[in-house]
């Protein structure tokens, strides 16, 4: 049986943990996968050195991840169709913008088995419509994709402190082949078959943590981020349920890509940060993304702004008081106490 050529699709903070992880685990189980990994990143000049160069020769990705050793058979590449080419598994772990574009480059260039899974938490809406991040690489691409998420900071992941995720997969070997690639002894993954759920819930959770941000900024103490996370979670719940019927499970609202994460992005994730700043200090949430996340993404605002035109468009905005008035303080200028008036 031939082995499974594996390549992952990003180089952020959290695709570089993850090909912490995901080089020990090609060595681990060498009767299943090639010893080599290649990494798409995105080329960067860090003290006059190609990012790139640093990674292979250092085996540290020194601006988003550094102080944690990489495997040395994770190789970096510039070119994402040489780091793509002939791959039979693909890791997806990029900003959710950049998706279509990457996809689009690599179209033709995977092996004819090729399958792929999605990291990237958040999906696409639009006031029509919304679709998941594997629809899109599935659609792009023609090859079935997978969807891993959970309650896992990536600088904690990649230091080693235990914690779960979720791997939503509908095809049971395919879902072993992932746990095999991604499972250690301190990062535990479940494979259940709600991947649209599991999509959903990393997308949604970021609207509730900029929320439990402001509750931080205001000084409002751990009983009200509490309130704020059992309503965001419920209005997580009522979304999918509103809109995708029984494609999603409510069971997998209790897993890692559920409450968990939730937790866990409501007290340590980067939208929670920005939305403290943003109460203590009143700057643009643009201008707050670029001093405080080093490069990375916010997505809590843009998915309450997705959000509320897709709600909006169907005059169901009021039926999510609280995505609403997350949208409302970001968007709309509304005090930022109306994060406990207004829910």
């Amino acid at each position: 049986m031939s082995l499974e050529k594996v390549c992952i699709i990003g180089s952020g903070n959290w695709g570089s943990a993850i090909a912490k992880i995901v080089g020990t685990n090609t060595q681990v189980h060498s009767q299943k996968f090639e010893r080599t990994v290649r990494q798409w990143v995105f080329q960067e000049k860090i003290d006059g050195q190609n990012l790139t160069d640093i990674i292979n020769t250092q085996h540290e990705n020194v601006k988003y991840l550094k102080g944690v050793q990489l495997p040395e058979n994770v190789v970096a590449i510039p070119d994402v169709v040489e780091a793509c080419k002939g791959a039979t598994l693909v890791v997806f772990v990029v900003p959710h913008q950049f998706v279509r574009g990457v996809c689009e480059q690599m179209k033709g260039h995977l092996a004819p088995n090729a399958r792929a899974i999605s990291l990237i938490k958040g999906l696409e809406i639009t006031p029509t419509g919304t679709r998941l991040f594997s629809e899109e690489i599935e659609r792009i691409l023609s090859i079935p994709c997978a969807a891993l998420s959970g309650a896992n900071i990536a600088d904690e992941v990649a230091r080693e402190k235990f914690c779960e995720s979720t791997v939503g997969c509908q095809n049971l070997n395919d879902g072993k082949l992932w746990h095999s690639l991604f499972d250690t002894s301190y990062f535990r993954i479940n494979v259940i078959e709600d991947h649209v759920g599991v999509q959903l819930c990393g997308a949604l959770k970021n609207i509730v943590a900029v929320g439990a941000g402001f509750s931080d900024g205001l000084g409002y103490g751990s009983n009200t981020k509490a309130a704020i996370i059992r309503r965001g979670l419920m209005e997580m719940r009522k979304f999918g349920q509103m809109f995708f019927g029984d494609m999603v499970q409510t069971e997998t609202f209790f897993e890692s890509c559920g409450v968990a994460d939730l937790i866990t992005t409501c007290s340590g994730g980067r939208n929670r940060k920005v939305g403290e700043a943003y109460a203590k200090t009143g700057k643009p949430m643009d201008v707050l993304e670029k001093e405080l996340l080093n490069g990375q993404k916010l997505q809590g605002t843009l998915t309450a702004q997705e959000v509320y035109e897709f709600l909006s468009h169907r005059k169901l905005e009021n039926e999510f008081p609280l995505f609403l008035t997350v949208y409302r303080i970001v968007y709309e200028n509304a005090p930022v106490g109306s994060i406990v008036r207004d829910i």
